[in-house]
């Protein structure tokens, strides 16, 4: 070893005695001919010295080292003086004597500093061409390190419920879990293909065939997606988990606890309701506009339809006949919100297919008129609702002097998601998002069915295409697929989708007469999906699952803003990785063994 300890842990117990230390030059000070350098490695910093009196080769050595050379140095522990500890560094109380020293790596000037403050300054793209470099910052040791912790602690939780660990097959088949797949050519099967799998859905279902009752995996998955803050491009890993002979409640029984435990032990946040709320999808929508509502604050949204059906606001009564609807939601203190934020905030509902933002301000006014707390209403809707139902409107959100309403009238699904975005808006820009807290809520009745979001009319799967619909084959044969809700379900929290999980459908008939609904014939569900449904054939037991996404719930509970830095080597915004130049060409000969030709 080139090293009796490391930087991080020597205290005044260690004094007297001689030891070894390796590690990084992290900083240096030259103090009346005496060089003190602080010495890192990734458990701390110690601070050495080198006195030209007491060795006089030790210190010309010492006074070439530059930031991030790589050092052994051997030397004695010396309790520091009471005024001279420092109580910001673990090792403050003692500082080494250095007798020898030697250099085991010269490093080129950084492209950064290492330290928090200064590497803020770089932007990103630099930080990640050179990531090894990055990555000894304390920030990224910590998170890389507390990311360790979090799987050991999931495969404890998993190991104690008598769950097994079980690896599924990366090179795979194409299936449909709702993003693009990798596929990997094959050179012994030319003109064939295999893809990296978006989730091992089907392998996990198989193994509940296979007999294994209780199966989970810290799994590896491939979606050829756009990157966002909140999805790394490429490949994630999710906590994969599936149970045999089981209900909905179980799997929530089973997950809650787990998520509960990860939140207290690996977070300074505090749960905001124990157990998890539980809405259904129809409810979240409605009340928040969004399948994975924010529930750190309200801003609850309401229907005011029946309120406004044939009323002097053509906007509103014209949507009203037309079979849509027209909600509203209060926004506690809006008044603030100048024109400006107004206009983003309509631009924001136009992002989402809203037409525009009407509103109502209650701006404040003690006027003779109005009284003590009184208010005006300010808007350009107000003289066509008229006073009796602007007033109403009021009244019926619970509005005050101060606040603001907003409404959105169209269609259910655009009303929806326009008002739960702006919603998500006014939460951030009035501070209502506690980083101190995590609201977790269950969401659950998913439709089994939508409208396809490639082409237009066509019935599609809205959420997994293996899911068990609610009533089994009588819904399937009597309602209208948009009417069918299925097994499914969310965790989410703070705003963000942690997980998808659904009971299965096993049975082959049902099986075939879902997708039959979705457009697919039984040769293209044999031809897909073959290996599941010969299984199913053999016995399969009822069984459900779920798989919280590990990256993006580790972004949520250690407070990062962006998803990357769970990562010790991540893609970039545009899903590259510039440290290692990927993705890249390759070699004429490497296409042609694949029988491959790239068209220009």
């Amino acid at each position: 070893m080139l090293r009796t300890h490391t930087c991080g842990e020597l205290s005044k117990k260690e004094a007297g005695k001689t030891v070894e230390l390796a590690g990084w030059v992290h900083r240096r000070r030259d103090h009346g001919g005496i060089i003190f350098i602080d010495l890192r490695d990734r458990y701390g910093l110690t601070q050495i010295t080198f006195d030209p009196d007491a060795n006089k080769t030790a210190w010309k050595t010492a006074d070439k080292l530059r930031s991030e050379w790589v050092v052994r140095v051997e030397g004695k522990v010396v309790a520091r003086p009471k005024e001279m500890i420092n109580k910001k560094m673990a090792t403050g109380e003692i500082e080494m004597e250095i007798s020898e020293i030697e250099i085991l790596n010269e490093s080129k000037t950084p492209p950064f500093e290492i330290g928090e403050e200064k590497s803020k300054e770089a932007n990103e793209s630099l930080r990640l061409k050179y990531r090894f470099v990055d990555l000894r910052r304390d920030k990224m040791q910590e998170i890389i390190k507390k990311k360790d912790e979090v799987i050991q602690y999931i495969r404890g939780y998993f190991h104690k419920n008598n769950f097994i660990e079980i690896q599924t097959p990366i090179l795979a088949n194409s299936s449909p879990e709702g993003a693009r797949d990798y596929l990997i050519p094959s050179r012994m099967h030319p003109g064939k293909f295999y893809a990296l799998p978006q989730a091992p859905q089907q392998f996990k279902q198989l193994l509940m065939v296979g007999g294994f009752d209780r199966y989970f995996q810290i799994a590896p998955c491939f979606r050829d997606e756009d990157p966002r803050a909140d999805r790394h491009p490429g490949d994630f890993y999710q906590i994969d988990m599936e149970m045999s002979f089981v209900e909905q409640e179980d799997i929530w029984s089973m997950v809650e606890p787990l998520m509960i435990d990860l939140t207290e032990k690996f977070s300074n946040k505090k749960i905001i309701k124990k157990p998890f709320p539980r809405l259904t999808y129809a409810e979240a929508m409605n009340k928040y506009g969004s399948d994975k509502p924010d529930l750190r604050f309200g801003l609850e949204i309401m229907d005011i339809t029946e309120m406004v059906k044939g009323c002097g606001f053509g906007v509103f009564a014209n949507v009203v006949k037309d079979g849509g609807v027209v909600h509203a939601m209060k926004v506690d203190n809006g008044s603030k919100f100048s024109r400006k934020d107004i206009d983003e905030l309509t631009e924001i509902a136009k992002s989402r297919g809203a037409k525009g933002l009407a509103y109502i301000t209650l701006t404040p006014s003690s006027s003779p008129s109005t009284g003590e707390g009184g208010y005006e209403l300010k808007s350009p809707i107000v003289k066509f609702l008229g006073d009796d139902l602007s007033k109403k409107i009021v009244k019926e959100t619970g509005a005050k002097a101060g606040d603001t309403i907003f409404f959105g009238a169209d269609a259910w699904r655009e009303v929806c998601e326009a008002l739960g975005a702006v919603r998500n808006e006014c939460g951030a820009r009035l501070g209502l998002k506690n980083k101190k807290l995590a609201a977790w809520c269950w969401i659950y009745d998913y439709p089994m069915y939508d409208y396809s979001e490639i082409e237009d009319g066509k019935i599609d799967f809205s959420h997994n295409p293996f899911s068990m619909p609610q009533g089994g084959m009588k819904t399937l044969k009597t309602k209208k697929p948009l009417d069918i809700l299925a097994y499914q379900y969310d965790l989410a929290c703070n705003g963000y989708e942690v997980s998808s999980g659904a009971i299965r459908n096993h049975d082959p008939k049902i099986m075939y007469k879902a997708f039959e609904i979705a457009g697919y014939k039984k040769e293209d569900v044999d031809k897909k999906f073959g290996a599941m449904i010969r299984a199913f054939e053999y016995g399969a037991p009822p069984h459900g699952g779920f798989a919280p996404g590990l990256d993006r719930l580790l972004m949520i509970l250690f407070d990062l803003d962006s998803i990357r830095d769970v990562y010790a080597f991540p893609k970039d915004g545009q899903a590259r990785d510039v440290m290692m130049d990927s993705p890249n060409e390759v070699s004429e000969q490497q296409l042609k063994d694949l029988g491959l030709k790239v068209k220009k």
